[in-house]
């Protein structure tokens, strides 16, 4: 979706959300939110698309106080942005037709943890730090990273994933059962806490992934895992990214059960250097972790450093300290700024595809290819266990040349990608920024979706201007 084409549309504003404004203030007094700051700090912020906010923010509690707003927006025809701590990239809490954002930060309760069935309850407002923290003294963590401390009511919103996907899955995969308030202002659930159903409709999936366009999630049943008894965290150099890609794509093959496999191309890697004050070669590496016991996580670690070294790979440089593991994945998540920092006072677009991992070494290098050839700044980092990997652009936001020049080649990323059977977003979602590539990879399937939406939405109230074209 080019930048000229979100700016060029034109969406009326719903006449009802004054009306809507104003009830919700004499329910919610001065939890209701009107200034320019705070509406502003609302909307996405995060990347080139515009900055369009909602007309006020309220801050709910509890599951009684959204379907309380929910009904009062319904009632007015108001648009509804749920927003939880606005970490996402591709628009999605902005707010193209005005509305109100509903903050649900404040509802951060850990609900329930039961140990003995591997699961907890939480609310959307919980971070995944703070559910960790949580959870430290009873052996458990919930393992889906996606860099920034997101809420997991917006994870399970936008399908989350992260550096651990390639061995514990997405929100997809970790989301037993959810609540949420619909259109209407109906509570439903979703499920019960078994692991596995086979009672009607999979609405826990329909509504994972569905970007607040459906529903506004206000409880999530999630999958826990034990604490590792041994964790091996590393960095391996190579030649080319070429040669790092290989060895993902044995590695996975051979079944080697590793936990993250990262790739950072050389341009990140001069980033990750600078920016968290490294000493690590400038070349293409992978950050690799292994899970299991001492005598598991030595073998991982034996063979995937024989299959690095088959393909050129330099020596696994790894550690078992906590102090020097966190070091390093925290360099990892910083890459965004990391990146940024490359070029000061540039803007950064992060965008992300995800092809089968038998492609992945084609599909990177072409986009390397094309990044040279339209002289574009694109540090490429990558979940690449999953065959997932991001790039941000760096571009100069006053040279229209650049702007042109990064937004053909967004779009041919996304051509590249479903070329290949994949697709053209692994894990930001479609939000406002690509929904022009959603027909050519899903074509009808996109018509179901829509009908979908119809149904459970005929007022057009939850996050209009997502996901689909006007």
């Amino acid at each position: 979706m080019a930048l000229r084409d979100i700016l060029a549309e034109t969406r009326p504003r719903r006449s009802g959300i004054a009306t809507a404004v104003a009830r919700l203030k004499e329910s919610f007094g001065e939890r209701v939110a009107t200034g320019e700051d705070v509406r502003r700090a609302h909307a996405h912020t995060m990347t080139y698309i515009p900055n369009q906010a909602p007309d006020a923010v309220v801050f709910a509690q509890s599951e009684e106080e959204v379907q309380r707003i929910v009904a009062i927006c319904a009632e007015n025809e108001a648009p509804i942005i749920p927003f939880g701590v606005g970490s996402s990239l591709e628009g999605h809490v902005n707010a193209p037709e005005g509305g109100i954002s509903l903050d649900l930060s404040q509802m951060d309760k850990v609900l329930a943890v039961h140990a003995e069935d591997l699961d907890c309850i939480v609310e959307p407002g919980v971070t995944r730090e703070a559910l960790n923290a949580h959870l430290r003294d009873t052996g458990l963590f919930f393992p889906i990273d996606p860099g920034a401390n997101a809420s997991l009511g917006g994870m399970a919103a936008t399908r989350a994933s992260g550096t651990n996907a390639v061995r514990y899955g997405t929100m997809r995969d970790n989301v037993i059962s959810l609540t949420a308030v619909m259109a209407d202002g109906t509570i439903i659930r979703t499920a019960r806490r078994a692991r596995k159903t086979s009672a009607g409709y999979d609405l826990t999936r329909l509504l994972v992934g569905s970007e607040g366009t459906l529903g506004v999630i206000t409880r999530l049943n999630l999958k826990l895992y034990g604490i590792p008894e041994a964790i091996l965290s590393g960095v391996c150099p190579f030649p080319t990214v070429r040669d790092a890609v290989n060895t993902v794509i044995q590695t996975v093959q051979s079944g080697i059960p590793v936990a993250r496999i990262e790739l950072l191309d050389a341009q990140s890697m001069v980033a990750a250097n600078a920016y968290a004050k490294l000493d690590m070669k400038p070349q293409p590496s992978l950050f690799v972790e292994f899970h299991g016991s001492p005598a598991s996580v030595a073998e991982q670690a034996e063979t995937f450093g024989i299959l690095a070294a088959d393909n050129g790979g330099g020596a696994l440089e790894a550690s078992a300290r906590p102090e020097e593991r966190s070091r390093l994945w925290k360099a990892r998540h910083d890459m965004y700024w990391a990146s940024v920092a490359l070029r000061p006072g540039c803007r950064a677009i992060a965008t992300d595809v995800c092809v089968p991992v038998s492609r992945l070494a084609d599909c990177i290098g072409e986009t390397q290819e094309d990044l040279d050839a339209n002289g574009l700044i694109g540090p490429i980092i990558g979940h690449v266990g999953d065959g997932n990997f991001h790039v941000t652009l760096l571009l100069d936001m006053e040279d229209r040349r650049e702007i042109d020049a990064a937004e053909g080649f967004m779009a041919r990323l996304a051509r590249r990608a479903v070329d290949m059977d994949g697709t053209c977003t692994g894990e930001h979602g479609v939000g406002q920024g690509k929904r022009g590539y959603l027909e050519a990879e899903l074509g009808a399937s996109v018509d179901v979706m829509r009908a979908i939406k119809a149904a459970l939405d005929p007022k057009r109230i939850m996050n209009p201007g997502k996901i689909f074209m006007p």
